[in-house]
Formats: C-alpha cells, structure tokens, sequence
C-alpha cells in the first residue's frame, strides 16, 4: 500500500492576528492534538473535550493555560519553549488553512466544522464584546500585517453581508479554510468533526474522538466526562475555559462561552440574503462539503446551486 500523499505548505498567512512562520520553528511529537477550525466553530468546546478525554475527566484542567492558538502573533515570545516543556500530551490550537500549515504525519488532527451563518453570529457575539485590551493586543502589537480590526457593525445583518461579499472580512477567509480542510478528510490522522453532531450526540462524537486518539478511558469515568463537557459545565467554569480567563471580553469568560446554539439567523437575515449564502457555499464548496458544513454528517442536506 502506497503512503498518503501528504499536505505540504505552499505558502504562509499574516494579518492581525496570525503568523503561521511559527508552525515551521515548532517541533512535533507523535501524539499531538491540534484542534483546527475556521474559527467560532467549537474551537474551545473541542479543546475542552479532547483535554477532558486526555486527562480523564480531571476538572481541574485548564485547557485555556495548556493549549493554546499557536499560530496567534501575540502570543508570548517563549510560546515554543513552553509547550516543549509541557511532559503531559499536548493540545494545540490553529485557524490556519491546511496550505499555510506545517503538517505532521504522526500528529492527530480535529477539524471542526460548522455552518457559516452560526459562525458569522458566534463570531459577532467575540468581537462586539471584544475590550480594550483585546482591540489594543490585536491591532498594537508590533508585527500587524493589513489593516487594523475596526469596532464591530452595530447592525448584526450588514455585518454577515460584509462578511459574506468579503469572504471572512474583518477576519480571515472563510471558504479556503473549509476546503482545504475538507480535502484531507481521507487521511488517517485527520478527522472531521461538526458542531451540530456534538450538539445531538455529544457521547457518540465524544467516543468518536476519543478512538481516534486512541484515549483509553474506562467506563466509570465517562459519566464525569461526559458531564464536564456540556455547556452549563463550561460557563459554570468559565475561567478554566476561556483563552486569557477571558478578560479580553467585556463581561470576563462568561461572554466568551455564549449560548451554543444555532439558527439565531433566520430570524434576521431574508430570503434572499441566506440564498446568497447557500449559492456561494455551492460554489466555493461543491455540493457534497456544502451539505455537510450546513447541517453535519447526522443529517446533510442538499443544497442547490443558484
């Protein structure tokens, strides 16, 4: 049987808030963890889990101490030496595409994915909520590349629309993310995971994920996992949870972990506003990844292209 054809790294991204020049300095071990999303897709309900099925339930495991965004640029100078000093098995964090990322056959890779239009409304929650201090990391620290991020749109439509016709504006791009990820699915080191299947089963997901990384954890703890990992856990302890114990946030980590929830949307955006988006999905996507990124693999619909 031939090797996989690896994921090789064709170019790097900058802005605001990436440098992924990190990941080429970063030495991997065999049994690493990245957790990969576009982001505002259950990027740090994914870390919680995988730390909870890592450390077997521990409730005092601070997954916001221990795993943090590599590829974010304000991140501690010595951020390399720290995890290299980390004897415990590592847990890490990226919103790279896979293009811009240094990829390791031996690591184990999350990705997970969620529909646009949640994303677009978790990720406005972050950044209408965002501090000072976040707005005075992310634009001041030297290094910025683009321009800074400006104050949220007050009007929750236009900022999806802006997003949308912008592709990931005031952020990053969206649908690169998706597709790249997407691509690789077939790996085996690399598994999909979407939002909406933790939301309906997140005991099927969570046992899913933990015979991917080969997490041997006897029956009796599941019940403790399992409780751990459910929002009101979370918010109850959002301290140990959310990046920076959330005090980038206006409100502390209790903004940071928000509702969790899907389909704020469709009360807000028309008919022809969530056409466009389904259309472009399409097209950026193919029906196949589109359908999934909509709804996840417990019950994918078809969307037709415009």
């Amino acid at each position: 049987m031939s090797s996989p054809a690896w994921p090789q790294k064709t170019r790097d991204l900058h802005n605001h808030h990436m440098d992924s020049t990190i990941w080429d300095r970063f030495a991997f071990r065999d049994d690493d963890v990245i957790v990969a999303t576009y982001a505002k897709s259950g990027t740090t309900w994914t870390q919680h889990i995988v730390g909870q099925l890592v450390f077997a339930g521990d409730p005092e495991v601070k997954i916001a101490e221990i795993s943090p965004w590599v590829d974010l640029r304000i991140m501690p100078p010595d951020l390399l030496d720290i995890l290299e000093a980390q004897t415990h098995r590592r847990i890490l964090k990226t919103h790279l595409p896979v293009d811009a990322l240094t990829f390791s056959p031996k690591a184990r890779y999350i990705y997970i994915g969620r529909d646009g239009r949640d994303v677009l409304w978790s990720l406005y929650n972050h950044h209408a909520n965002a501090n000072a201090l976040w707005y005075e990391a992310i634009n001041d620290t030297p290094g910025r590349v683009g321009p800074p991020v400006e104050r949220a749109d007050p009007d929750i439509r236009r900022y999806f629309l802006t997003w949308l016709e912008q592709d990931g504006a005031p952020f990053w791009p969206y649908w690169e993310n998706i597709a790249t990820w997407w691509a690789i699915r077939d790996l085996p080191n690399v598994m999909l995971v979407h939002f909406n299947d933790l939301k309906q089963d997140l005991e099927g997901e969570m046992r899913r994920i933990a015979a991917f990384l080969d997490c041997d954890i006897p029956e009796d703890r599941w019940p403790q996992i399992l409780e751990h990992c459910t929002f009101d856990w979370m918010k109850i302890h959002a301290e140990n949870v959310a990046p920076l114990g959330g005090a980038i946030f206006e409100g502390g980590a209790q903004t940071f972990i928000n509702k969790g929830v899907n389909g704020r949307w469709k009360d807000v955006l028309t008919a022809d506003d969530i056409a466009a988006y389904e259309a472009r999905a399409v097209a950026e996507l193919g029906l196949d990844c589109a359908g999934w990124l909509a709804q996840g693999q417990g019950a994918v619909r078809e969307l037709a292209p415009a």
